[in-house]
């Protein structure tokens, strides 16, 4: 590694256990002898080599918003059924519905590419906030100061990419404290393998989703391939799976209650370094929005796709997402409510601005803070039209692409380095990708509908924050016969929506554009414009933020006086947990393991709980092979551990302290929701599959050979079983 990153110099090892995302390079600075003794196996250093930058943690990648984990030599990667559900859907038709059967791949021949899938191997990190802070001039207001910033990452970027096959990125940490290029090898012909029945691996739906006792087989099996001479390439028959250094056997023995674990992957976003205003808007306004407008968007698309099969399998991956997030959203004023988490980190920021007055050196603390307060104040003023805009643009498929095109083509007329980091060249491909896949998702009567409910919405705005893309096109008041006619006539009249099309707009300029006088597209320039100005704004804002947050955050960093692990920001992370169960109410306690026989207790026959005739068919006849836990007397399918996780960490690889796969992380328990901005050790419990389960599928359910024999589970020929 060039330069390491050390956030923190870590101490007192023994106060970490359970809460905490650290970094590949903190767990160098954990006491060896307190990991021994909670567990680990291995030497710290087999997870993570200083001097290569690289260790096992690289087994864990990062697969497009979700994690993966190698589980062999030849490229196969394990993560959840919902994190290769595109791919899954891109393969389904209603003749072929596999998102409903599942599918297995006989053959390597067999195995089904997906368009736009990747995966991301981390290589090296290396500390460049000396380079990121000195490219700010000296005395930029807040707009320059962001522009700066983000134009010095672009540029350690593109040196980072100038190797064939990488994806670098810039990671921000403590709000602009530190900053760290990441360097990764990006393999991008990625094919499904293996997905168990809808059935399994979404088992109990949005009734059992967020909650325990859990059921659910959320796992499936994908496989990165490179060119025939290593290196990474698209996708071409002729390829051969990836070579991966670091991979996690499979743990035949599975986990027990009190057994130590370790849950590796890349969280998402956490909020734990709010101010406390911050988390009072999130409770006040945001979550409850979120409920309230994504609530109508699914009712919207549940509602159309019962309507049409095909209708069906074009809405499911948009509404499984509506449904993640709404059912999050209540977790969280749950959680935030039940652990009283705003008026607590009232009360720690009391604590360090009473620890800052009393030291002349902290002042530049508190006037950050002063000035981060009023910055809040006044972003809340438009709070309900940034809202608005945002889901106008990101979930009704006509407005979201026909802006897509129009912010490319003005985009790709700047220099690369200046334009937004979006739509610069590295990114083309994943936009072409995109824009080709979300035809897949497209059903113009539930979108239709959707802009319609929006549309209202907008239109009962308040006077300051008005969009004015709608008021031009369908006036200032609501009236559903007229809105809805001249949503229909857009639709009919565009050729935004038609694949061919959009494939040929994706590289016109903005003129070829404006000569179409396609209304769509028409509606898409002038929402764009408000658009690229909230842009503008967020940029002022967060060059306020990366002047101001850093020098708070300094304050209570040093007022800890412990090691704090810096907020999840999808970046590689580890946490050291334990397999416990927890009580959620008074008089109630939860086990951490579920079996086999709790699958089919909750059996009813029809959605969510029905439980395929093939597994239900091995489960009644107690084909349970070797994968029956003794303790139990049945095939465990669930188990809970005390780790901190949240999104991203979807499909991240559990392990135990050998380096071994013991499970699959797939979920949160609803009293955990909140974990986002505090750990509580009493209920923050994730969820996983156990490894058990998915072998038991894969014998006795699936009887898939070949795989279990790559896997090592089988003894016998391997890899050309596979061919």
């Amino acid at each position: 590694m060039k330069k390491t990153l050390l956030l923190l110099s870590l101490v007192a090892a023994p106060a970490l256990a359970g809460e905490g995302k650290w970094t590949p390079q903190q767990v160098l600075e954990l006491d060896p002898a307190w990991l021994k003794a909670q567990g680990l196996q291995v030497s710290p250093k087999r997870l993570w080599d200083p001097k290569r930058g690289t260790g096992l943690l690289a087994g864990a990648v990062n697969v497009g918003g979700c994690t993966g984990a190698f589980i062999a030599e030849s490229g196969l990667v394990i993560t959840n059924h919902h994190c290769a559900f595109s791919i899954i859907q891109e393969h389904s038709t209603p003749q072929r519905d596999l998102l409903t059967q599942g599918f297995l791949a006989k053959g390597r021949e067999e195995e089904l590419p997906g368009k736009g899938a990747r995966v991301q191997v981390p290589r090296s990190f290396t500390d460049v906030t000396k380079e990121m802070l000195a490219a700010v001039p000296e005395g930029a207001d807040d707009l320059s100061r962001q522009k700066s910033l983000e134009r010095k990452d672009k540029e350690l970027v593109a040196a980072c990419e100038k190797r064939p096959a990488t994806r670098c990125k810039v990671a921000s940490f403590d709000g602009g404290l530190r900053y760290v290029l990441i360097d990764s090898v990006e393999l991008a012909d990625v094919r499904l393998v293996y997905a168990p029945p809808r059935a399994v691996g979404e088992y109990g739906g949005e009734v059992d989703n967020w909650m325990w006792p859990r059921h659910t087989g959320d796992f499936a099996i994908i496989r990165a391939y490179v060119a025939p001479d290593g290196s990474a390439a698209q996708y071409n028959a002729q390829n051969v799976p990836y070579k991966a250094e670091f991979f996690f056997p499979l743990a035949t023995e599975g986990v027990k209650p009190d057994d130590f674990v370790m849950v590796l992957g890349y969280p998402g976003t956490t909020f734990r370094a709010l101010l406390a205003d911050e988390m009072a808007e999130r409770q006040a306004r945001y979550y409850p929005r979120l409920i309230d407008v994504y609530g109508e968007l699914i009712r919207i698309l549940e509602e159309e796709g019962a309507k049409d099969p095909a209708g069906k399998i074009a809405v499911a991956s948009n509404l499984k997402s509506m449904h993640n997030r709404y059912k999050n959203a209540g977790g969280q004023l749950a959680g935030l409510k039940r652990g009283s988490l705003v008026e607590k980190q009232r009360a720690a920021e009391a604590a360090v601005v009473a620890w800052a007055e009393k030291r002349k050196e902290s002042a530049g603390a508190l006037k950050a803070r002063t000035e981060l307060l009023a910055q809040q104040a006044e972003k809340a003023k438009t709070f309900e039209r940034e809202f608005l805009l945002d889901v106008l643009k990101a979930s009704v498929k006509g407005p979201s692409l026909a802006v897509t095109l129009v912010r490319l083509s003005q985009e790709r007329a700047k220099p690369d380095l200046e334009r937004k980091p979006e739509f610069m060249d590295r990114e083309l491909p994943r936009l072409k990708d995109r824009l080709e896949r979300e035809q897949k998702n497209f059903f113009a009567p539930a979108d239709k509908r959707m802009f319609l409910a929006l549309v209202r919405r907008a239109q009962t705005l308040g006077e300051s924050e008005r969009i004015a893309a709608v008021d031009k096109l369908f006036g200032r008041t609501y009236a559903e016969k007229e809105v809805s006619a001249k949503i229909d006539a857009l639709y009919t009249a565009s050729k935004v929506l038609d694949l061919t099309e959009r494939q040929k707009m994706s590289g016109e300029t903005e003129a070829q554009l404006r000569a179409r006088k396609d209304p769509l597209l028409d509606f898409g320039f002038d929402l764009a414009a408000e658009v690229v100005a909230l842009d503008e704004l967020r940029d002022r804002r967060a060059g306020a933020s990366a002047r101001l947050f850093p020098e708070w955050r300094r304050a209570v960093l040093a007022q800890a006086g412990k090691p704090v692990a810096p907020d999840a920001n999808s970046t590689l992370r580890v946490t050291f947990a334990k397999v416990k169960g927890y009580s959620p109410r008074d008089g109630a306690f939860y086990t951490p393991q579920t079996t086999l026989a709790g699958v089919m207790e909750k059996h009813t026959g029809e959605e969510p709980f029905d439980v395929p005739d093939k597994v239900a068919a091995a489960a009644e006849a107690k084909r349970y092979g070797p994968w029956v836990d003794a303790r139990l007397k049945d095939v465990p399918v669930n188990f809970l551990a005390d780790a901190d996780t949240t999104g991203g960490n979807s499909g991240s690889p559990t392990v135990n302290g050998k380096g071994q796969l013991v499970g699959v992380n797939f979920d949160r328990v609803w009293e955990n929701v909140s974990n986002d901005f505090g750990y509580n050790p009493d209920v923050a419990r994730n969820v996983n599959v156990d490894v058990r389960y998915v072998l038991w599928l894969l014998d006795q359910v699936e009887d898939a050979d070949a795989l279990l024999r790559e896997l090592g589970i089988r003894k016998g020929p391997k890899a050309q079983e596979r061919r």
